[in-house]
């Protein structure tokens, strides 16, 4: 099995803010205001507002999939191992790329979860704070499905599995210093498997890898694919 994990570098080349520095999501934003539960207990309208915004940013088609999502997709649809990508991202540019073998571990900006039932279901609308849940018909229960600081990251036993088994690991786009995430090509490594780096610069866990790439997801993502594609790499 290949395992990739992608990161805000990826969807980055695509118009899609990152979370933290200059022109990040939280730019103007505190984080303890709008990225936690406590957060959303003070002000949930300010909370809702916050990733109404995004989920506009989102929905309005200005970002797309860019080469390294196509080339991600390929791999899957064309490689004789099986392919599965665990994203950090909370848009939905893997999907439209066409991957389909996707774990959101920190959820999906279009998706919302009920705190009354805890479903999760599509949302591409503004949400409001007198929404009801499709689901229970609760009113007020909804919530963006996003894996807010103090929260447990989605899919994780089925991440564990999969990077004991993995023969290949790749990481793309990651900064290596949010955990769980920044530990998997470690655990990977550990496992037996081929641990890559993709990336715009080294990033604190460089030294995990047998190998690292560096320049722009864009250009370095299509270009290993190739070469794993038609049996020249690892």
């Amino acid at each position: 099995m290949i395992v990739i994990l992608t990161g805000a570098g990826v969807s980055q080349e695509s118009g899609m803010a990152v979370f933290r520095g200059a022109g990040g999501m939280w730019e103007n934003e505190r984080i303890e205001d709008v990225a936690t539960p406590d957060g959303f207990a003070r002000d949930p309208k300010r909370v809702l507002d916050f990733y109404n915004g995004l989920r506009r940013r989102l929905m309005s088609g200005k970002s797309k999939p860019n080469p390294a999502h196509e080339a991600l997709a390929r791999l899957e649809r064309e490689s004789k191992r099986p392919v599965l990508v665990i994203t950090q991202n909370v848009d939905d540019l893997h999907e439209r790329a066409g991957t389909r073998n996707l774990l959101h571990m920190h959820g999906e900006l279009l998706k919302a979860r009920c705190t009354a039932c805890g479903e999760a279901m599509r949302w591409e609308k503004d949400m409001l704070l007198e929404d009801c849940c499709p689901e229970c018909a609760k009113k007020g229960s909804l919530r963006p499905d996003i894996v807010w600081f103090e929260e447990m990251p989605l899919h994780l036993e089925a991440i564990e599995q999969a990077l004991a088994a993995c023969r290949v690991f790749v990481s793309i786009g990651t900064s290596g210093n949010v955990y769980p995430a920044a530990g998997f090509a470690r655990h990977a490594r550990q496992s037996g498997a081929h641990v890559v780096e993709l990336n715009l610069e080294p990033s604190l866990g460089a030294s995990v890898f047998h190998e690292g790439r560096y320049g722009r997801a864009g250009e370095l993502v299509p270009a290993w694919v190739e070469e794993v594609l038609s049996g020249t790499s690892w």
